[in-house]
């Protein structure tokens, strides 16, 4: 939201009372209050009038600042607040004569009381960023409405990454955002999930702390700074210090949740019934018997709408007409292995079953004169439930209770974006702006609870499509409407690494675009990048997503890269693992593992899968990918080639193939099992390692498939001599690109393609092979 005309000039229709000095300073409970002017106070008549800012700056957490601004105090607060980890802390704070030193872990505002305003905000003694003139402002309009606004200094070649699931280009500079939740496809600057915090390649984070729209300038407005204001009177906003972008994705998620994990079996290759194809047992069979009879291993079957019967959305009953027995069909279809997930969402059509029961008792939102709200935009007549009314909320979860019973694992929370703002009255009186995007929080929220009530913590995730801060804690998130072409294949991928940056450590994507039909090219190729995604899901809207309606090849591109995830799930599993723990997500953009490299600063054509593993997936016809290598020395997974670092490359790939780098110092564990992602890891697991430095000690653990059991193991590398200790049994390595050791003790080595395997023979003592 623009408020200037230029760099000299307000526009016309604002009032800008920008904060000049600090007037005075009150420091009290770890917290320092300053109260600062729009005009340099030059007497004692000039301060009979204002308006003035009350500025509170605390910490929730070491190396977290909170900043809260202030106009007026006395405003009834009915916005929905987000879920904020605070702790009681003790700080530092010391004062100068012209200063103010506020410290908390290696994060220090410097806060000038004598001359113009101004907050620096340093990494122990390294400037980050800060405020100063004309930055922090209280605005009005000529109709009333006011606003609070925050501008934040931006270094040259400083860029800006996140603000939720954005499928615009991945780095924000001269973007305008909006927090806004929108039903807009992957092609506009519209998202499904807006988060309200950006991290910079300077190593911190901002967050605002304020559900409804949060409006920024990203280096646009003023082409220094990144600008965000929210309407109202008061704004809260944090600074997450790094400095390593990891680490403030960690203390980000320290503050407003960690992801849960998600099960193993949810790694698997998802297939959907489509959108309106028309589907029934018969038809849901011959799908899943055609990938068995095809050795296409599939874990999860997901029922889309019209599970239900058109026009009943949501009713939460099965069509009698094509599935008159759903409870033996489930049964059938989990006897089979298999998952079951089934679509939903917060709209209760006017013709559903339980529309009456719930106008009858007030569980759906309703307008200001006591009416349900209705609408006829996607279901005729259609109202929305009320998740803030606890009894709602308690309904809709036993209608879902009764399907988990049934057999149903996972529920796909589609919509929840949709949310109406304009004469609404929620239960618990939220304010209706603000809870146009907090919505999507408590209504998968309330799902993720059934679940976790029927399966337990670890075993549970819901396929959500909109979300807001914190909803990383009900993984795992679409990225909803594509269109089958390289160019949405490509926003897609935007949108997953921005989210992955905002705090979400699971992605998904429908793989080959729901709108339209790929061509068999383009499943093909999509096909390779979504079984090297967090999660893989076939899905579509007027077309079946099973391959062998591509093409021959279409299935057996699909069953070698789903067959390589599997086998790969040690190590993604163990990937999620480290998402739940610290927030880093499963897919990470290049900068979040090489922060140094300005050659990365850009990318976002190509991810790290964990922090071991590169991927380029191929965008074009022409069978040609351009990719970018950090320095160090690296392996190509699929053919072993070793390749150097710190250069672009081109190449041409087949369909089986794209480019899937290995770092150096990698211990990639890779299981035997490649028809399933949920077997016991720990079984004949081989750990793979990758050009080792001369001198370097790995020490690293793993888990199992069900997060239960633990594997340590500790390499220590010499100038001539390789030790490694590991505490089970059953397990085997393989060196690669080594092709001679001159003495092996405790160990036994078989020959391989690929270098050297060894298998121990006795696991109470190290192995030790000599060079």
């Amino acid at each position: 939201m623009k408020f200037t005309d230029g760099f000299w000039k307000n526009k016309n229709e604002y009032n800008v009372y920008s904060a000049v000095e600090v007037y005075d300073v009150k420091e009290e409970n770890n917290k320092l209050t300053l109260y600062s002017t729009y005009y340099k106070v030059q007497n004692r008549g000039q301060t009979l009038w204002g308006p003035m800012l009350t500025v509170q700056i605390s910490s929730p957490d070491d190396d977290i600042l909170c900043i809260k601004i202030e106009h007026f105090k006395g405003m009834i607060d009915k916005n929905p607040k987000f879920e904020i980890n605070n702790k009681n802390i003790d700080v530092e704070i010391n004062k100068t004569e012209d200063y103010y030193e506020y410290k908390t872990g290696n994060l220090k505002a410097k806060i000038k009381t004598k001359d113009n305003w101004n907050i620096s905000l340093f990494n122990k003694e390294e400037k980050i960023t800060g405020n100063n003139w004309r930055s922090t402002a209280y605005i009005t309009d000529e109709k009333g409405n006011s606003y609070i606004r925050e501008q934040l200094d931006l270094d040259i070649g400083e860029l800006v990454y996140g603000l939720g699931e954005r499928f615009t280009q991945f780095a924000k500079n001269g973007q305008v955002v909006d927090i806004w939740n929108a039903d807009g496809g992957t092609c506009s600057e519209m998202a499904y999930k807006n988060i309200p915090f950006y991290i910079t390649n300077k190593g911190y984070g901002v967050f605002v702390n304020h559900s409804g729209k949060v409006s920024y300038e990203v280096a646009s407005e003023n082409v220094s700074r990144v600008q965000f204001s929210v309407p109202g009177e008061s704004m809260e906003y944090y600074i997450i210090n790094g400095p390593k972008l990891k680490d403030v994705l960690n203390k980000y998620t320290n503050l407003t949740g960690k992801p849960a994990l998600p099960p193993a079996w949810s790694f698997g290759l998802w297939l959907t019934t489509s959108f309106i194809t028309k589907y029934d047992k018969k038809t849901v069979n011959n799908f899943i018997n055609g990938m068995k009879d095809r050795d296409i291993p599939l874990k999860v079957f997901h029922f889309d709408c019209f599970w239900m019967k058109e026009y009943h959305w949501t009713n939460f009953l099965w069509d009698s007409r094509v599935f008159p027995d759903p409870k033996e069909m489930l049964k059938e279809l989990k006897d089979k292995d298999l998952k079951i997930c089934v679509w939903i969402n917060p709209y209760i059509a006017q013709q559903s079953e339980i529309f009456d029961e719930a106008v009858e008792n007030g569980f759906l939102i309703k307008k200001v004169n006591g009416d349900t709200w209705q609408c006829d935009d996607w279901q005729p007549g259609m109202g929305i439930v009320d998740f803030t009314n606890p009894k709602a909320k308690k309904w809709y979860q036993d209608k879902l209770r009764v399907l988990a019973d049934m057999g149903v694992d996972s529920f796909k929370t589609d919509f929840g974006e949709r949310i109406p703002t304009e004469d609404i009255v929620y239960y618990d009186n939220s304010d209706t702006i603000n809870m146009h995007n907090y919505y999507s929080y408590i209504y998968n929220e309330a799902v993720f609870e059934v679940l976790e009530e029927k399966y337990g913590k670890n075993e549970v995730l819901v396929f959500a499509r909109s979300g807001s801060v914190g909803s990383q804690k009900f993984p795992v998130h679409w990225g909803g409407d594509c269109t089958a072409t390289f160019e949405s294949m490509a926003e897609s991928i935007r949108g997953g690494l921005s989210l992955g940056v905002s705090g979400f450590g699971f992605w998904s994507h429908d793989i080959a675009g729901f709108e339209n039909t790929a061509t068999p090219d383009l499943y093909k190729r999509w096909s390779a990048f979504g079984l090297l995604s967090s999660h893989s899901r076939l899905h579509g809207n007027m077309s079946y997503r099973v391959p062998w309606l591509f093409d021959e090849e279409a299935v057996d591109v699909l069953r070698f890269f789903t067959k390589l995830k599997c086998k790969l799930m040690p190590y993604v599993f163990n990937k999620a693992i480290e998402a739940s723990k610290f927030g880093t997500p499963v897919m990470r953009p290049m900068i979040l593992e090489f922060q140094d490299d300005p050659s990365c600063d850009y990318l976002d054509r190509q991810y790290m899968l964990g922090d071991s593993l590169l991927i380029a997936p191929i965008l074009s016809e022409e069978k040609i990918v351009k990719y970018y290598v950090p320095e160090g020395r690296w392996t190509k997974l699929l053919t072993g080639e070793k390749i150097e670092g710190g250069h672009w490359y081109k190449e041409k790939h087949d369909y089986f193939s794209l480019p899937l780098l290995v770092k150096e110092n990698s211990i990639i564990p890779i299981g035997k099992n490649d028809s399933e992602p949920d077997y016991d890891y720990f079984d004949n697991l081989e750990f793979n390692i990758f050009e080792l430095d001369k001198e370097i000690k790995i020490e690293k653990q793993f888990f199992d498939e069900n997060y239960k059991k633990e594997l340590k193991l500790i390499i220590n590398k010499k100038t001539d001599e390789l030790s490694i200790k590991i505490d089970r049994e059953n397990i085997s390595f393989l060196l690669w690109n080594v092709k001679k050791v001159n003495k092996v003790i405790n160990g036994k080595i078989e020959e391989n393609k690929n270098g050297i395997k060894v298998i121990p023979i006795d696991i109470s003592k190290e192995i030790i092979l000599k060079y």
